[in-house]
């Protein structure tokens, strides 16, 4: 729990110790990101507004070493801030004031999600697109042979469309595979995701290569040629 408003980061963290979660708090941007380094959390619930580094920062580098899930908390609501918040890595947002409960029950909704998604057998773990190669039981994605570092969610988003490759997904669908069927706000949440893994991908919108664009419903995975 990383807020410096050390009252609100008290309270929220005997909400999540009620709720099972064994909690750290920091008050401070830069010690937040030395936390991560050494006790790899699962879960990191981040304020925007922070002393040193503010939350944008952090969550830019605790995702170049850590595919924690991590919830952004902000006392401003503009669009603009929940766009840049989400594309440095951020898997929700809420903006305050907010129910600690509410944040426990995404929280909740969060460790729920099923890793890998549906049954998959050794045989039907490894999916092969183009040059594009999904491990769904190791969690791993190869580009020519080459790593590619996704967050849990651009993987589960990623594992979930190359499972039914044919299939055109509507964004509540992805949302209710990927963040679960209780996870409440906005769908274009998952344009967000989509986009970086996109980018991450060298996938570009217009030609779909391996994330295709379906106009009116949603995305289906490309064919990787």
């Amino acid at each position: 729990m990383v807020e410096d408003e050390t009252e609100l980061a008290a309270l929220v963290g005997s909400y999540l110790e009620r709720a099972g979660f064994a909690v750290m708090l920091s008050y401070d941007g830069l010690q937040a990101v030395a936390l991560a380094r050494e006790v790899d959390p699962d879960l990191v619930v981040l304020d925007l507004g922070l002393p040193s580094l503010d939350g944008v920062e952090v969550c830019r580098q605790i995702r170049t070493f850590s595919d924690a899930y991590v919830v952004m908390l902000t006392a401003r609501s503009d669009e603009i801030d929940t766009l840049v918040g989400l594309s440095v890595g951020a898997d929700d947002y809420m903006t305050k004031p907010f129910s600690p409960r509410e944040l426990v029950a995404r929280a909740q909704a969060m460790f729920r999600r099923p890793r890998p998604l549906g049954h998959t057998s050794d045989h039907d773990a490894g999916r092969s697109f183009g040059p594009l190669r999904i491990d769904t039981l190791a969690r791993d994605v190869w580009l020519d042979g080459e790593p590619v570092a996704l967050t849990r969610t651009e993987f589960d988003l990623l594992a979930r469309l190359s499972e039914r490759p044919r299939m055109a997904f509507s964004r509540q669908q992805l949302i209710e595979a990927v963040w679960g069927p209780s996870w409440v706000g906005d769908e274009h949440l998952v344009d967000v995701h989509i986009g970086h893994l996109r980018t991450k991908l060298g996938d570009e919108a217009n030609v779909g290569r391996f994330v295709r664009t379906v106009r009116g419903v949603g995305y289906r995975m490309g064919t990787g040629q």
